[in-house]
């Protein structure tokens, strides 16, 4: 779940803060790349929210006893945030501090996932 509320904060900066300040401080832009940015930023953001909300119903299913359900939809969201971050971390050497932030946690989920089914 830590990881679906981490993706919703990234969406929130992603889609409906981008051009703030502290939002550019922490991706380390100028107000004029953000601006220039601000579509595919608001885009991503959106794809962010999609896999917490993913997750987040799996982990409900789940909860409920649905545990097949909920443990498929919880890989499939936290795989895909762990993917990304992979992605990010191999395609962009210097934002892996970023990656390593946005991947330690779906990596845990997957991980805890999976010894739950074993």
């Amino acid at each position: 779940m830590l990881a679906a509320l981490l993706h919703v904060v990234i969406f929130a900066m992603e889609s409906l803060a981008w051009t703030s300040g502290r939002t550019r401080a922490t991706f380390g832009m100028s107000e004029e790349e953000a601006l220039a940015t601000r579509e595919m930023a608001f885009n991503q953001g959106f794809y962010n929210l999609f896999l917490a909300v993913v997750t987040g119903l799996g982990v409900a299913l789940s909860a409920c006893g649905a545990h097949g359900a909920g443990a498929a939809l919880m890989l499939a969201g936290a795989g895909s945030m762990l993917a990304a971050a992979v992605v990010l971390f191999a395609g962009s050497p210097d934002k892996r501090p970023a990656a390593l932030k946005q991947g330690v946690l779906p990596l845990l989920a997957v991980v805890c996932v999976g010894i739950a089914f074993l």
